[in-house]
């Protein structure tokens, strides 16, 4: 089992990033989440890691904090969610906005998750409520250094790390062009847009 890598980033194009660690390039999906808190590309980073073998594909998950990661380890094992559902429920909303709509039983805010219907949400509700702690207050807030890239190549970038969450690419372009605006980075649009389509 890997449970921990520390490299020089090497690429990223959400929700993949490269990493290489003694040499080797290890390829990561991670949650939006932790790709705010990303340092730029050739800088070292520490992530906490999950690995999934299945007859087909083994798949590496990586995240920026052990919290993320246990939550992403009680997610896979409720019937019907997978890891890329999982790894979208992290990118649209927070640790601590997750807990919230658990805890308030909010399964409306659940469902604009892409991929998570009326029923994975009222199974989310029931499972998740015993596994989270009541949430404090406050905002988890990430950093949003990161993707750099602005302009049409960011829209682009967006749209791309919206569909390989589960969107629809007609939604992922609608959701880009709700939020664009000059000058934003593609990792800051993608915050947006996540945001919006949450909040909505």
């Amino acid at each position: 089992m890997i449970g921990r890598l520390r490299g020089r980033i090497i690429s990223k194009q959400p929700p993949m990033l490269l990493i290489e660690v003694g040499g080797v390039g290890y390829e990561v999906e991670a949650p939006m989440s932790t790709f705010y808190q990303l340092p730029e590309t050739d800088a070292e980073v520490l992530l906490h890691t999950h690995l999934i073998v299945r007859e087909d594909a083994q798949l590496l998950c990586g995240f920026a904090s052990e919290g993320e990661r246990q939550l992403f380890r009680h997610l896979i094992k409720i019937n019907g969610v997978g890891a890329k559902l999982a790894l979208a429920i992290l990118s649209g909303m927070s640790a601590l906005e997750f807990a919230r709509c658990i805890h308030e039983e909010d399964s409306a805010a659940l469902v604009r998750l892409p991929g998570v219907g009326r029923k994975t949400a009222e199974r989310l509700i029931i499972e998740m409520r015993d596994r989270l702690p009541q949430p404090a207050s406050g905002v988890e807030v990430g950093t949003t250094e990161g993707l750099k890239t602005a302009g049409a190549d960011a829209d682009s970038e967006a749209r791309h790390a919206l569909e390989a969450l589960g969107y629809k690419p007609a939604e992922a372009q609608r959701m880009v062009q709700k939020v664009a605006a000059e000058g934003l980075s593609s990792e800051e649009t993608i915050r947006a847009a996540l945001k919006a389509a949450v909040s909505r």
